[in-house]
């Protein structure tokens, strides 16, 4: 009598941004199924222009429709790509300085 087995993986992955990687670990077994993702608050610039209270760069592009659009840095806006102000909560929880990237049409 042939008998079978049925693998179930559960992951764990924990991010760290510097330097950049990703860890997972799997645990195998029969009987369970364990899905777990632990996610904490990190600074997100480790190392950019740390001397400013907020990095915000801006670019003037001359084809844009609106005079100022600013797009997410920092992966926690709702409305990603563009900013919804997500970077100020995580600046206070991490003490990180990231901010938008502001896309400014000339003035004419």
């Amino acid at each position: 009598m042939a008998s079978s087995m049925v693998n179930v993986f559960g992951a764990r992955v924990s991010y760290s941004p510097s330097p950049m990687k990703c860890v997972m670990t799997r645990s195998v077994s029969t009987t369970t199924r364990v899905n777990s993702v632990s996610i904490r608050a990190e600074a997100i610039n480790p190392d950019i222009r740390k001397t400013e209270e907020k990095v915000v760069d801006a670019v003037v592009v001359t084809e844009l429709s609106k005079p100022l659009t600013a797009y997410c840095r920092c992966w926690r806006s709702g409305t990603f790509p563009l900013c919804d102000g997500g970077h100020v909560k995580h600046n206070k929880a991490t003490g990180d300085n990231v901010g938008p990237l502001l896309l400014k049409k000339p003035k004419e």
